[in-house]
């Protein structure tokens, strides 16, 4: 298997990608913010359709999108956990927007299908280069913010006493998130990184208790998923995405189960 490029490079992007996914994961979940993450998937969905309209880089349409939409959200100073009516309309609009651009670019609908899903044993040496890079810069930005970040999303009433920087806090976790969604989506698709943004670090929240161990397991939840979802893909010919998101499920699942058995136990 080790043997193809495109192989080798989609199990050293999966190492970064569950670097993104276990960093910025656990804050999604800490900040409530899975729905808002799937509607900014959807938004990365329609700034790529239009990159391609624009006869731009579909990266670039991707970040546009999304990093607007962030600093917006972010700027309007209310929790997102309380738009949830006004974040479906935005989605269900961005996913038309999406269409409307690939209908009007003349794309074929397999197209519209690889920005979905993504092409994660498609990728070349410069879509591999691009993600190692963007994630690095990620990761040294969510380092530098770790300790304000992590008393703003763990720490609910010390943030609330403590407003002086709640704002740009949320505002540039808002804008991280666009970014982590529009580097990975290149390579997973908006949909499938809604999910390794979501369900390993739920799972993980019921098997450790401190933020570092947290983010550990998530890394370690996203990379299993990614690689033998690969490995599988390889020997049945079947979707990655698919094994990715049975993997994940799986895991999810024996989470609930040993919450349920210690729940039980006590």
């Amino acid at each position: 298997m080790l043997e193809y490029n495109f192989m080798r490079y989609a199990f050293i992007a999966g190492i970064f990608i569950a670097l993104i996914c276990a960093f910025m994961g656990v804050f999604v979940v800490a900040r409530q913010t899975s729905f808002f993450t799937h509607t900014l998937s959807e938004i990365g969905f329609s700034g790529a359709s239009f990159g391609v309209f624009a006869g731009i880089s579909p990266l670039l349409g991707m970040l546009l999108f999304t990093c607007t939409s962030g600093l917006l959200i972010g700027l309007s100073g209310e929790k997102v956990g309380r738009r949830e009516a006004s974040i479906s309309v935005f989605s269900g609009l961005f996913l038309g927007l999406g269409i409307l651009f690939l209908s009007l670019s003349e794309k074929q609908s397999n197209y519209a299908t690889s920005i979905l899903f993504g092409s994660i044993v498609g990728i070349d040496k410069t879509d591999l280069m691009t993600l190692v890079l963007l994630s690095i810069v990620l990761l040294v930005v969510v380092a530098l913010l770790f300790r304000p970040l992590a008393y703003n999303s763990f720490d609910a009433q010390g943030a609330e006493y403590n407003q002086r920087f709640n704002q740009l806090i949320s505002i540039t976790f808002l804008v991280l998130l666009a970014l982590t969604i529009s580097i990975t989506a290149q390579i997973v698709g908006s949909l499938l990184i809604f999910v390794l943004l979501t369900i390993p670090a739920q799972a993980a929240k019921y098997f450790v208790h401190s933020l570092n161990k947290m983010i550990s397991l998530t890394f370690i939840f996203v990379l299993v998923g990614v690689w033998l979802g690969l490995y599988l893909s390889f020997l049945t010919d079947w979707p990655v995405s698919f094994f990715i998101t049975v993997i994940e499920a799986l895991l999810y699942g024996s989470a609930i189960s040993k919450q349920k058995i210690t729940t039980a136990h006590n």
